[in-house]
């Protein structure tokens, strides 16, 4: 019994002596490779797993450089972003400004130019009854017997001429035309402001693409309307009707082509068959409301040549016939006298009737409006035929807003308006009546003008 308690003692005795030389050399190993500086590294018991411990610390050292560096690139580009954001949206706020200006000061110059007109107009009429009135007087006088040129007749004579004068100048510039394409400027630079407003205040992140876009339409509106009348005034009288063009010209990377169909029935609102609408209202629009106000152009534009003629002629005939009277041999008599005074004064009250219905009645105005019509349906045939051409569908306009926005254009219902597209797509047919398509045929695009 004794002998077997000594060996359970020195067996005890010799294997704690041998863990404890194992954990001193589990403490010597560990002494002896300690991790790297600048690494966070998390020792196991097992002293087989360190060469593994060393990969797998680079392996993740090298992916959180990854990280890292991903993370700084994508701070930097939103950094980056921001500030072209800032960047953009400053500069639409600079176009706003200078837009509100050109608002300014359209409307001033158009009301000047509306008071160019009234005042000329009723200075010339003035000038040509004065004239009148002292050529009839001077037929009364018995200075005649002793005077070639009695004071009557020749202040008659110069205040003809320079009423003609007046009206030759006055014919070039029209101000009631000028005043009219001032009003549109106006009407059209509150348009774009309200589109630049809107568009930073519905929160959308501005592009250079809208910077862009903004920019050119207000150098297209400059071009449209100028200001000055030196050197760059319209011309009143051209030789062909064109339609007003306010709107900058389509960018080179739109497409042009027809868009591809798609086997999807609907997509952002557009179908076929609100596309073959929207083809049906352009052709309508082209064959129809463009058409109609080319022509009542091209008649405002002739009655304006006639009367802008005509009237300076009959104000030169009535200064002729002012300085000729009383220097008829057969004065003595009053025939030469008689006849004189009748040339003149019935010239220039015919005169003074002309430069009343061509100002008073503001026919360059007229012109300018029919014009100006013609512009509106065009810009919208360009706008209808820019959207069928882009082939995404998703870069589009939203379709129901896009038929909404030509319904309200053409004064229409949405109702109304797809009537309209049916009717026209229904003078093609050859199986329709006759009487259906001259219905059809008859009916504009427009109810608004």
């Amino acid at each position: 019994m004794a002998s077997l308690r000594a060996s359970l003692l020195l067996s005890s005795a010799s294997s704690s002596s041998s863990s404890s030389s194992f954990s001193c050399k589990r403490r010597i190993m560990a002494t002896f490779q300690p991790p790297k500086l600048g690494r966070t590294v998390t020792l196991k018991n097992n002293t087989n797993n360190l060469g593994l411990l060393r990969i797998e610390e680079g392996q993740y050292t090298t992916l959180t450089n990854t990280k890292s560096r991903k993370t700084t690139t994508i701070v930097r580009d939103e950094e980056d972003s921001t500030v072209s954001t800032a960047t953009f949206i400053s500069e639409l706020y600079l176009i706003a400004d200078a837009v509100a200006d050109r608002v300014e000061m359209h409307t001033n110059v158009g009301e000047q130019r509306d008071n160019w007109n009234t005042l000329l107009l009723t200075s010339i009429n003035t000038i040509i009854l004065t004239a009148a009135t002292m050529v009839a007087l001077s037929g009364t006088t018995t200075l005649t017997s002793f005077l070639p040129f009695p004071p009557l007749n020749l202040s008659s004579t110069l205040l003809f001429s320079a009423a003609a004068g007046m009206m030759v100048v006055m014919n070039k510039i029209q101000p009631s035309q000028l005043a009219e394409e001032q009003r549109n400027a106006a009407r059209l630079f509150k348009q774009l402001h309200r589109e630049i407003q809107t568009t930073l205040a519905i929160g959308k992140t501005p592009t250079a693409r809208d910077v862009k876009d903004a920019m050119e339409k207000v150098l297209a509106l400059d071009r449209a309307y100028p200001l000055p009348l030196l050197g760059v005034m319209l011309d009143k009288f051209p030789a062909t009707v064109e339609p007003t063009v306010w709107w900058p010209s389509p960018s080179p990377n739109s497409p042009n082509s027809p868009r591809e169909q798609h086997d999807q029935p609907e997509k952002n609102g557009w179908s076929e068959k609100l596309e073959e609408e929207m083809r049906e209202i352009v052709r309508v629009l082209k064959r129809k409301d463009g058409e109609e106000y080319k022509r009542l152009g091209k008649l405002a534009l002739k009655i304006n040549k006639i009367l802008a003629v005509s009237g300076p002629l009959l104000a030169g005939v009535a200064a002729v016939g002012s300085a000729f009277v009383g220097s008829s041999p057969s004065h003595h008599h009053g025939g030469g006298l008689g006849l004189g005074v009748a040339v003149s004064v019935a010239a220039g009250a015919l005169a003074s009737v002309v430069n009343t219905l061509e100002h008073g009645g503001q026919v360059g105005m007229v012109f300018e409006m029919y014009r100006n019509s013609a512009g509106f349906f065009k810009l919208l045939e360009e706008s209808i035929e820019a959207t069928l051409n882009q082939k995404d569908v998703e870069k589009r306009e939203n379709g129901e807003s896009f038929e909404l926005k030509v319904a309200l254009n053409l004064g229409r219902s949405l109702s109304e308006l797809r009537d309209l597209a049916s009717h026209a797509s229904s003078t093609s047919n050859f199986y329709y009546s006759c009487s259906r398509d001259e219905e059809a045929s008859d009916e504009f695009a427009s109810k608004l003008f």
